[in-house]
């Protein structure tokens, strides 16, 4: 039997592995949330791994608000990178494995075909330097670790840009959606299901990877698909702006290459809208 943990047990891709976890008697897995397990404190860490062995860990919890985190950098940084490290440490010492979840957000944006995990990185906000230097701990820490890099993840849990466009959608809201950046929707139940692909087949080709839906279109095509999906697209006020104000600085390009994924580990990402559609029958 296979003992796993995954940490952030709140958040919306924790829910979606809970979902998409194999059934039968193969795994104990342990989902924490911060009130469980405070990931920012390295004592309660190290205590808790003192009474549990795992197998893998999976950290889905993450400083995710790109825009206050250009105000709260050290809370970022603190969630984001140093935690990680405190986790990598644990896990190196039972010899388990390390799943983290980074972002598109690691590059500037200045490249115009999918980035693979070979490009060079150059965050231009908090949020995306603050992933890269958790990517960077956990990579000086340990050998035995994947690094997910994903994009504009969503699902149907918390708070995301799918759930909020059919909120304000129903509350008869206009919506005006930008164009200015392009990227990949990505289903987090996708993701999660790669996740456990990756537990399930005990891979040992550790390292970098990107994994999000295929495709590409920018935030307003994601609205405009969302709208249509769920027959709202006629009755909903939706308008288009190249520049959507923001504090932070978002990358206008960010398309990620799942290529090395699918050709190394043999997990095929599904068309954005596809999936995005397959999602929204269930739960329209």
């Amino acid at each position: 039997m296979k003992k796993i943990l995954v940490t952030g047990a709140k958040g919306q891709l924790a829910q979606c592995i809970k979902d998409a976890a194999p059934k039968g008697d193969n795994f104990e897995i342990h989902y924490l949330t911060r009130a469980n397990l405070d990931i920012t404190d390295a004592g309660a860490i190290g205590a808790h791994f003192g009474r549990n062995t795992y197998d893998y860990c999976i950290n889905t919890a993450a400083y995710t608000n790109v825009e206050q985190a250009e105000s709260d950098q050290e809370q970022a940084y603190l969630i984001n990178a140093s935690s990680v490290q405190h986790l990598a440490e644990a896990c190196k010492k039972q010899e388990g494995v390390f799943i983290q979840i980074s972002t598109d957000y690691v590059f500037d944006g200045t490249k115009k075909t999918p980035y693979l995990e070979t490009d060079k990185t150059n965050p231009i906000n908090v949020y995306g330097a603050s992933k890269l230097k958790g990517e960077e701990v956990l990579a000086q820490t340990m050998e035995r670790y994947f690094i997910l890099r994903t994009s504009w993840l969503y699902s149907q849990y918390g708070h995301n840009f799918l759930n909020t466009i059919l909120k304000n959608s129903a509350a008869g809201k206009l919506l005006t959606i930008t164009t200015e950046q392009i990227g990949t929707p990505t289903n987090a139940n996708d993701l999660a299901k790669c996740i456990w692909s990756i537990i399930i087949s005990k891979t040992k080709k550790y390292g970098l990877y990107h994994y999000s839906n295929s495709g590409e279109g920018t935030w307003y095509d994601f609205a405009s698909e969302i709208l249509k999906n769920s027959n709202q697209l006629q009755t909903t006020k939706l308008a288009k702006t190249k520049h959507y104000p923001t504090f932070a600085k978002r990358p206008a390009y960010s398309v990620l290459s799942s290529h090395k994924i699918e050709v190394l580990l043999g997990v095929k990402a599904p068309d954005w809208k596809e999936s995005l559609q397959q999602l929204i029958t269930n739960i329209v």
